[in-house]
């Protein structure tokens, strides 16, 4: 089960998510409370896996060429170990089992695509399960979200 937020959580995540490294301090002028209780709120989100830092960057920009959406079909009885062998290329950057036409929903990073052949042929359809993939090329990404924004509490 996960934590519950309450307005001031949900107050720290979206002041995060506009700039990741504010300090506590000035968090904490802005919600009218210390910054103590700033730093305990944010140790309690990480802790509890809610938060997250890291850096992100953009794949098209950093030597990756190639990026793609896979959906795959495979043998229903061995859906999540097919998951876990994919899931350890080191080109998949995300993946879900999903319902639907595909079993599986993968994105790929890719330098070049020759590189993404290679991955298809013998990375991909090496997995044993893997009976097809349709491969979506992106020509271009117009928005990419990587956080979850909070609705403000009903409190």
């Amino acid at each position: 089960m996960g934590l519950t937020l309450d307005s001031t959580d949900r107050a720290i995540i979206r002041t995060l998510k506009s700039d990741g490294r504010m300090p506590f301090s000035t968090i904490a002028g802005q919600l009218n409370v210390s910054p103590g209780m700033i730093r305990q709120r944010v140790q309690r989100l990480v802790d509890g896996g809610v938060l997250q830092f890291m850096a992100v960057t953009h794949p098209l920009r950093t030597g990756y060429h190639t990026m793609a959406l896979i959906g795959v079909k495979a043998d229903g009885h061995r859906l999540k170990e097919i998951a876990r062998q994919i899931a350890e290329f080191e080109e998949v950057i995300y993946l879900a089992i999903t319902s639907g036409t595909y079993n599986f929903l993968v994105e790929v990073t890719c330098v070049d695509n020759a590189d993404l052949l290679r991955f298809l042929s013998e990375k991909l359809y090496s997995v044993e399960g893997v009976r097809e993939a349709e491969t979506f090329i992106y020509l271009d990404i117009v928005k990419e979200i990587y956080a979850w924004d909070p609705p403000p509490s009903e409190a």
